[in-house]
This record gives structure tokens, C-alpha cells and sequence, in this order.
């Protein structure tokens, strides 16, 4: 779409590497940074549902995975499993997005993705209530008051 483009367009000077010409698609995490929530909505429904209807086991991995620097032996000694079982289970969260957690730039929107949907499925924070924190959740204005 249009917007699309545009909004790819403005966001194409994030990925500096991108390849020329580049399609508003394939910079849906850079587009999710710039706010845009078409491409929050595609992340969604195209990276991180799909993985996660896969299995939960998927969804871990590859979070896992990534939080580890993506090392196949931390994410496997943290899941006790056997870093094959890591390998199949990456291949397998690949064919159900089409995004490869091995590959750096796949990587960048599989976080952006889980992240996204943490945020779309996960329950809201509380917010901090209490001495120096006012009840709308930011911090109490300083006091006037002369020392």
C-alpha cells in the first residue's frame, strides 16, 4: 500500500545495509520502532502467531536463542534439551514464519516480533504506587519547599 511505502521509505535509513531496492516489508521492525502499526499488526500475524501456534516449545527456543546471543549451547543448556534439538526446533519456528533466528537480520525481527507480542498478549504492568510515586505512575513532582 501507500502507506506502506512511505512508511518503509522513512524508515529505510535505519537498515543502512539494506539492500536497493528495498521492500516496505522487510523493514517491519524499523517501521514498528517508528510507530507504525500496520507493520506492528504484520509482525503479529505474520511472525509471532504463526510461531507461536507452532508449539510453545518454538516460541521458547527461539526466545531463549536469542536471549542467549544466539548460542546453541546456552539455549540448550537452559532448556535441557540437546543443542540438535535446538537446531531442529530453530528450523522449525523458520518454516513456520520464514524468518531464520541464525540469520542476524531474520533474528532482529523474530525479537521485534516476540516482543511485540508480549505486548499485545501479556496483561498491562501495574504501575508503582507509594512515597515519591504519584498514582498515575510517574515520579511526584519536586517540592517547592526551602531547605
Amino acid at each position: 500500500s501507500t502507506r506502506a511505502a512511505l512508511s518503509g521509505l522513512a524508515s529505510a535509513r535505519a537498515w543502512p545495509s539494506a539492500p536497493r531496492p528495498v521492500l516496505a516489508d522487510e523493514l517491519w521492525p524499523e517501521r514498528v520502532l517508528s510507530g507504525d502499526v500496520r507493520a506492528r499488526r504484520a509482525l503479529l500475524d505474520v511472525v509471532y502467531r504463526p510461531l507461536v501456534a507452532a508449539g510453545g516449545a518454538l516460541a521458547q527456543t527461539v526466545t531463549t536463542y536469542l536471549e542467549q546471543g544466539r548460542s546453541l549451547e546456552a539455549t540448550a543448556r537452559l532448556l535441557f534439551v540437546h543443542p540438535n534439538t535446538v537446531r531442529y526446533r530453530l528450523r522449525k519456528a523458520a518454516d513456520a514464519t520464514g524468518w531464520d533466528a541464525t540469520s542476524p537480520r531474520d533474528a532482529l525481527v523474530l525479537q521485534v516480533a516476540l516482543v511485540v507480542g508480549a505486548l499485545a498478549d501479556g496483561p498491562a504492568a501495574p504501575r508503582p504506587t507509594g512515597a515519591g510515586v504519584e498514582a498515575a505512575g510517574g515520579p511526584a513532582p519536586p517540592s517547592d519547599a526551602a531547605s
